[in-house]
Order: structure tokens, then C-alpha cells, then sequence
């Protein structure tokens, strides 16, 4: 008995002196982030530094609304831009767990109009190839013209981007998707489709991304929204995470920000799926977990053959007209729709209007960060994002 006391005594002040250690490496790192939030660049942002097992650090800086003097939280939410995408990779693979769908099936078993490359008609294009953004298709002109769709007609003075339509003007992702890809489409021109066949070189594209989400419903007969929800957002408890304003609590969601003072309008995506995910760090924290896991071979919501699957280098030198060898740089390689570095990070960058995220986990060590923004980034907010993003890097494995 008294030996069992002992241990228990001797496991209770080890425990206690690491507390006390974490507690100051957190507390030295709040310090960093809150001098680096100080140059003023930026007017909100979280962070969040995970391991397989756990949310090792997350906080909040600065304001999700300045005006109201509303303090940005770990549990703010916003849109994370293209780091939605990795979203749409699970769900892939989980419809492919169901028996909906297969990677290599062509993309025009599934839906109601046809997709082919006007310059190689007879070559079909597959689902795996927009998965690895190789199937040819591009981001014509009419994505960023027609795509982003003003929430209301009023904004109260906020700031009004050029290519921001009105509400009137809102349609189903199925009729822009239709428009762009669909010979009969009023937006569709030859143009919209690289010179190469089917499979042959890497062109990162948001319509593609957005015609995986739709195929996923075509194959389920479920609405994509609903199928993440489903099997991704309520298995990992991502309780304040939706794709759109009216599945989330509203009221928790930053402003946007063109400038450090000046508000942006609030905007939808019509191809919502490519990079309209809204969550917070803390949210996004667990499926950042969630991915380690899978990586480790140990995941809960895909099956071990999925996660190979997922994040296995999908393509070679031969489909790239140059690579970009930096650490985050997430078009070095790709798995389905997951972002590969050289330098053995998987993840994926975001940006948008009023938007910039991050979103990695490192394979060696098996830690992962993330980092989103509420503001449109100069040179000078941008050396402030890639600071904290430093900072996170130099104590993610302290923690």
C-alpha cells in the first residue's frame, strides 16, 4: 500500500512540474503571437496547434469586430476558403466506402449534363482527376465575375468588391457549373478547358472542386452540405461548422475586413463547396486531429485503404510545367484533394476576400497548425501572417 501511495505521490508531482512547464511555454508563446498582432496588419485571427491525440494550443487575437470592440476567439467562426477543399477529398472517399462512386469512374456516369475537353472529345474525364486538379478544366473568367454573390443588397457602408453580384443574381451551383462546362451553357467556351488531354498537367481549379462536391450529391441523391454534416462535421463533434450562414449560430462569425478598419460585405459562393466552409480553429482543431490520425492509421470516420488513398502522391514530375519546392507550398504534389510540400507537409492554403488560412500537419513529427485571418492581406500583413505562422513552427513541438 505504501509503495502504491509513493508512485501515486511521485506521478502526481511529475504531472504537476510538466503542467508547469507547458503553462510557460504557452505563456511564452501567447507573448509572441500578441507582439507580433501588435504591428496591427491584421485585424483578427486564430491559431490552433494539434497532435493525433489532442488540441495542444488554440487561441484567438485581436477582433472578430472592431467596431464593437468584439474580441476574435477560438471559437469565432468565418469561411477558411480553399482549406474547404479537403473536405471534399473525404467525402470522396467516403462515398467510395459506400459503394456511390468510384475515383477512376468517368465524371459523365454521374451527371445530367455532359463535361467533355473540346479538344480531346473521345477522352473521358474522370472523378480522380479532379481530385488531383488534372482534369483539364480551368477557372474561366465567369468564376470570378459571377461567382461571388453579395448575402445582402444593404451593407451599411461596408466595403463592396468589384466582382460582388447582387442577391437577384444568386443561383444553384448545378446552373453555374451547367453555364460554365456544358457546350449548351451560356458561359461555355473552348477556352474553359486546358490544350492537354485528360490526366496529362496539374491546373488548380475551383470549378473542378466544385463539380467533385456535385457529383458526390448526383451518386448519394444527398445534398453535399448534408453529406459532410452527416459523415465528417457530426462523427467529430464540429458542432460550429456549416457551409452556409443558416447552419451555423451567425452571431459568432468575425466581420471581414478589406482594410485593418474598413468591413468588407458579407459574400456567399455560388460553387460553395470550393470555399465556403465556416468553422473556427477550435472546430477545425479536430479534424485537423482527425487527419493525423488517418495518416497514423488510426482514423475513425474512413476506413485505413481510404487514408492511404487521401494522402498518397498522386502525381509525378511529368504533370507539372515547374514545382515549387517550399515547405507549404501545397501544389508541389497531390493526394485527393489534399495539399503535398516537398517537404513532407500535407495540407492546404485558403484565400479569399477578407480570408487567409492554413491548415498543416507535419508527417514526420505528426503535429499539426492551423491559422485563419479576417483580412485581406498587404506586403506588410502578409510578413505578419507568415510571422505568426514562424512562431506556431518554432514552439509546435515544445508543446
Amino acid at each position: 500500500m505504501k509503495k502504491r501511495i509513493s508512485i501515486l505521490v511521485v506521478t502526481i508531482l511529475m504531472y504537476s512540474a510538466y503542467s508547469q512547464v507547458n503553462d510557460s511555454i504557452q505563456n511564452k508563446l501567447i507573448e509572441e503571437l500578441e507582439q507580433i498582432y501588435s504591428r496591427g496588419y491584421i485585424t483578427g485571427f486564430s491559431v490552433a496547434i494539434v497532435n493525433q491525440n489532442d488540441i495542444l494550443f488554440t487561441k484567438g487575437y485581436g477582433y472578430s469586430n472592431k467596431k464593437e470592440h468584439q474580441e476574435y476567439s477560438k471559437n469565432s467562426i468565418q469561411s477558411i476558403a480553399s482549406v474547404s477543399k479537403t473536405f471534399i477529398g473525404i467525402a470522396l472517399l467516403k462515398a467510395q466506402e459506400l459503394g456511390k462512386l468510384k475515383l477512376d469512374d468517368p465524371i459523365n456516369e454521374y451527371l445530367p449534363f455532359e463535361v467533355t475537353n473540346p479538344y480531346f472529345p473521345n477522352t473521358s474525364i474522370t472523378i480522380r482527376q479532379l481530385a488531383t486538379h488534372t482534369s483539364t478544366i480551368k477557372d474561366s473568367p465567369r468564376y470570378e465575375k459571377n461567382g461571388y454573390i453579395l448575402k445582402e443588397k444593404e451593407n451599411g457602408g461596408a466595403t463592396v468588391n468589384t466582382n460582388f453580384r447582387s442577391p437577384d443574381e444568386m443561383m444553384t451551383q448545378e446552373a453555374f457549373l451547367r453555364k460554365i462546362l456544358s457546350k449548351k451553357g451560356d458561359w461555355y467556351k473552348k477556352n474553359n478547358f486546358l490544350k492537354n488531354k485528360p490526366g496529362e498537367k496539374f491546373k488548380y481549379s475551383n470549378v473542378a472542386a466544385g463539380l467533385a462536391a456535385f457529383i458526390i450529391e448526383k451518386a448519394t441523391n444527398e445534398p453535399f452540405n448534408e453529406f459532410t454534416k452527416t459523415h465528417i462535421f457530426k462523427p467529430l463533434q464540429m458542432s460550429e461548422t456549416g457551409w452556409f450562414s443558416s447552419e451555423v449560430d451567425f452571431s459568432k462569425h468575425s466581420k471581414l475586413y478589406s482594410t485593418t478598419e474598413k468591413e468588407l460585405a458579407f459574400y456567399q459562393l455560388i460553387n460553395y463547396p470550393d470555399g465556403s466552409l465556416i468553422t473556427s480553429s477550435e472546430n477545425l482543431g479536430k479534424y485537423l486531429i482527425e487527419l493525423i490520425a488517418g495518416y497514423n492509421g488510426e482514423g475513425n470516420i474512413l476506413k485505413k485503404e481510404s487514408y492511404k488513398e487521401l494522402f498518397k502522391a498522386q502525381l509525378t514530375d511529368e504533370n507539372f510545367e515547374e514545382r515549387n519546392e517550399g515547405p507549404y507550398n501545397d501544389e508541389y504534389n497531390m493526394g485527393i484533394f489534399m495539399g503535398i510540400s516537398a517537404q513532407g507537409q500535407m495540407g492546404h492554403t485558403g484565400g479569399d476576400p477578407g480570408v487567409a488560412s492554413y491548415m498543416f500537419f507535419n508527417t514526420k513529427t505528426k503535429i499539426g497548425k492551423i491559422l485563419i485571418v479576417n483580412t485581406d492581406l498587404k506586403k506588410e500583413g502578409i510578413n505578419e501572417f507568415i510571422d505568426i505562422w514562424k512562431t506556431l513552427e518554432k514552439y509546435e513541438a515544445r508543446l
